[in-house]
C-alpha cells in the first residue's frame, strides 16, 4: 500500500510505502546558509514527526547546493543536527536550486518504526 500527504498537482509531502517515508525537498527560510539549513531541517523533523519517524530513522539524505563553498557552514549545522551514531547514507552535490535566494534544500528517506 502506498500512503501520500499532502498530495497536489506536482508533488507529495511525504509518500511512505513499507514502512518507509521518501520526503519532498525540504527548504528553509532566510538568508544565510546556517538560517537556511536550520529552517530546512526543522521542516523535515516535523514531517518526520507527522509520520512516526525522527531523525534517528532516517536511511539516507541528499543535500544539494548552490555553492559548494558553503558546505562547511551547512555541515556544521547539519552535524549538530544528526543524532551521533544515527548518521544516515547522505551524498552532498551543488546545483542549481529553482529560486537564486535558495542555499540548500535537502531530501530525506526515513524508516517508520513499529
Amino acid at each position: 500500500m502506498i500512503k501520500r500527504i499532502e498530495t497536489g498537482t506536482r508533488m507529495s509531502k511525504v509518500v511512505i510505502h513499507n514502512d518507509v517515508a521518501y520526503l519532498c525537498g525540504q527548504v528553509g527560510s532566510g538568508t544565510t546558509v546556517t538560517e537556511q539549513t536550520k529552517d530546512c531541517l526543522a521542516r523535515v523533523d516535523a514531517l518526520l514527526e507527522q509520520v512516526g519517524s525522527s531523525r534517528e530513522h532516517m536511511l539516507q539524505a541528499i543535500v544539494w547546493m548552490s555553492d559548494m563553498a558553503d558546505v562547511a557552514e551547512m555541515n556544521a549545522v547539519w552535524d549538530a543536527w544528526v543524532p551521533q551514531g544515527h548518521a544516515p547514507a547522505r551524498a552532498c552535490e551543488e546545483a542549481k536550486l529553482v529560486s537564486e535566494s535558495l542555499k540548500v534544500e535537502v531530501i530525506v528517506t526515513a524508516a517508520i518504526p513499529s
